[in-house]
């Protein structure tokens, strides 16, 4: 809850005019309570999960398309009632674990310093922090992925999360309750680090989910914003992990893909992209040898 009256005693304790968005932010947050503003994270996650895959889902149920060629494992449809059965697992856990854990930690996102006064910040310190959350959070995520690929971490958690060897968006989040809980850790982390605004972390909570749920679709789409930003893995990276299975030690990493060059375990994924290469280039000779 903001502590000034009227947007002049806003103003006048920032000694200038709010900017537009500082007068939304204050007409909107001036007399809501800072644990309430927190809780619109478990709002922003739900209309993530239930809304952001919908557009790839209906795509994957179609009969034929022409953008099948983008499919990453084109052999692979599961029908409306597995999708629906894989939406509502993942809603089962919101409503049981990612809900519960939102209402419960507000504590430590105020220990931390995640504030909601203004002034607000600009665009660039928002833009360096939530950097800071994504590197942060993707070499963390990192090792906790590898040790969930032991044979104790995945028989007793992380093979929920392989069960779709083919991943879909409605998967993005489908997990063992333990993992979700553990892999929160990486996600606190950054904000932790490097405390900002609440609009900063919701933010950050949203474009994490997003983003996972792009890797989680099934589908490698060259025009995807995301082909243009540095190290970033996407779908087809991820997807690899998951085709390999219970025995991948490769394609560890959950956004970028140094860590995974760094320490050697992405070898697997980059042997089989040569050997497609070559048949590729194979297919493509006797082609024109045909057609000569």
């Amino acid at each position: 809850m903001l502590p000034y009256a009227t947007i002049g005693d806003a103003a006048a304790a920032l000694g200038r005019n709010l900017t537009v968005a500082e007068t939304l932010w204050y007409n909107y947050s001036a007399d809501k309570s800072d644990y309430f503003l927190y809780c619109h994270n478990i709002l922003f996650l739900f209309l993530i999960f239930s809304l952001v895959p919908l557009p790839l889902v209906f795509l994957s149920s179609l009969p034929s398309s022409r953008l099948d060629r983008y499919k990453i494992q084109p052999k692979v449809k599961l029908s409306w009632p597995e999708m629906i059965k894989c939406y509502k697992d993942v809603m089962r856990m919101f409503f049981l674990v990612v809900g519960p854990l939102q209402l419960v930690s507000y504590p430590s996102i105020k220990l931390i310093g995640i504030r909601t006064s203004l002034p607000l910040p600009s665009g660039w310190e928002i833009f360096l922090q939530l950097l800071v959350y994504f590197v942060v959070e993707d070499y963390t995520n990192y090792w906790i992925h590898r040790f969930l690929h032991n044979k104790w971490g995945y028989e007793k958690i992380h093979k929920v999360h392989h069960e779709y060897s083919a991943p879909i968006a409605f998967a993005a989040p489908y997990a063992h309750w333990a993992e979700i809980l553990i892999l929160g850790i990486p996600s606190f982390l950054g904000p932790a680090m490097v405390p900002g605004h609440m609009i900063t972390f919701w933010l950050w909570i949203a474009l994490r989910q997003v983003e996972a749920i792009e890797t989680h679709s099934g589908y490698d789409f060259p025009w995807t914003p995301t082909k243009y930003i540095p190290f970033y893995g996407g779908a087809d990276y991820h997807d690899y992990h998951h085709y390999v299975g219970g025995q991948s030690h490769s394609n560890f990493a959950s956004v970028f893909t140094y860590c995974d060059y760094i320490y050697g375990t992405d070898k697997g994924y980059r042997y089989q992209k040569k050997v497609l290469e070559k048949l590729r280039e194979g297919s493509q000779s006797s082609s024109d040898l045909k057609s000569d």
